[in-house]
């Protein structure tokens, strides 16, 4: 019985291999990849066994092996503007391999859409910031274009898995697609890849779901600047330029006023020196971080700088026993990639537009999990 070689494109991998910085000699003294010049230029294709592994090797899903021409993109640096390529040189390895997993991402979404959002309101589009707006104004305007009210934030009532889920959606329904893994660096918390069709969010799952609902933001944020971010608590050693600065304080602050409006905060702020008393129970009304609300107190004078000092730490203190808890695989992956995405994958693969091999490239998965990812993703939407 012959063993099926998968249809590849040649020039796809040899650009794959490139990027990640393997010679040709280097992968061809792997015995599973022999053969792999022959791939290059043009002979039979690898096994699925072999592609699985060689998408392992270079980083990225199976399904861009399939594209039909390498991408023409720049160095993915070059899209951050408010890092510099020293502060660039200090994300570690893990987080440059997400970076790298976004983009590919990118493409897919790209190709699963022939080239097209279909957002009907792009935010990217419709809305640029600049370091004169005013934080109300600017939080105004984006909360405006997400289409979610404060009566809508008020229902979820402090369930932090409904408000991110009802955020992440909102996000994918102006434009945005957002997407989880864990980063393995706890101080890292997400980042954004700026793209005028399809930009992407990659979140922390590690971190407390209430700091991915202000990473989100925060990310937002910088897509609305027209560049790329990276969150990273404490900022990085070597501190980029003033501008560059301002931009990332921005984002927080813009963060921090979408989530909870000045205005709306006020009204619900009880009268009276008790603020340590209602922090959770605004935190609750929110659906916010105690963080978030000690920010607002620390704003107003309303506590001490050691006092936020203390929330800050206190939430550290909840990540650290929240580690350690194992889950679903396929639970974890749903999450990951969030329902949107795979909504549309399985879609375009029930059109016919694609082989299993390819969808289990799309879905980041080994071929032999993909019946048991669908029955997990229909069995939780019913």
């Amino acid at each position: 019985m012959a063993v099926e070689r998968m249809p590849i494109t040649p020039a796809v991998l040899t650009w794959a291999r490139e990027r990640a910085g393997y010679k040709l000699e280097e992968l061809a003294a792997k015995p599973r990849f022999r053969k792999i010049a022959e791939w290059e230029s043009g002979g039979p294709g690898p096994t699925y066994l072999q592609l699985e592994e060689i998408a392992k090797i270079l980083r990225l899903p199976m399904a861009v092996f399939f594209f039909p021409d390498p991408p023409d993109l720049p160095p993915i640096e070059e899209t951050f503007r408010t890092i510099g390529s020293e502060q660039f040189d200090e994300i570690p390895p893990n987080v440059r391999f997400l970076l790298h997993k976004a983009r590919s991402f990118q493409l897919s979404l790209s190709d699963l859409n022939d080239g097209r959002s279909p957002a009907d309101r792009l935010i990217v589009r419709e809305l640029q910031l600049n370091l004169d707006d005013t934080i109300e104004s600017a939080a105004y305007r984006i909360r405006s274009a997400l289409g979610v009210s404060l009566d809508a934030q008020f229902e979820w009532r402090g369930d932090i898995d409904k408000a991110l889920k009802a955020w992440r959606s909102a996000f994918y329904g102006a434009g945005v697609t957002v997407f989880k893994d864990a980063f393995g660096a706890e101080d890292y918390c997400g980042f954004s890849l700026y793209d005028s069709e399809f930009p992407v969010i990659f979140v922390n799952n590690s971190n407390l779901k209430t700091r991915q609902i202000f990473t989100l933001f925060h990310e937002l944020a910088h897509l609305l600047f027209r560049t790329s971010g990276v969150d990273k608590q404490g900022g990085f050693e070597k501190k980029p330029p003033t501008e560059q600065a301002r931009i990332e304080r921005r984002c927080n602050a813009l963060a921090g006023e979408i989530l909870v409006p000045e205005t709306a905060f006020a009204d619900e702020l009880p009268i009276g020196p008790q603020p340590r008393v209602v922090a959770k129970q605004l935190a609750d009304k929110f659906s916010v971080s105690r963080e978030v609300i000690y920010r607002k107190f620390l704003d107003r004078d309303l506590i001490a700088q050691d006092d936020y000092d203390a929330a800050v730490e206190a939430s550290k203190a909840q990540l650290k026993k929240k580690k350690g808890k194992g889950g679903n695989y396929y639970r974890t992956k749903i999450a990951y990639l969030g329902e949107e995405y795979i909504s549309l994958v399985l879609r375009r693969f029930y059109e016919g537009r694609f082989e299993e091999e390819e969808l289990a490239g799309y879905l980041d998965i080994k071929l032999g999990n993909i019946d048991q990812l669908e029955e997990t993703f229909f069995g939780e939407r019913r």
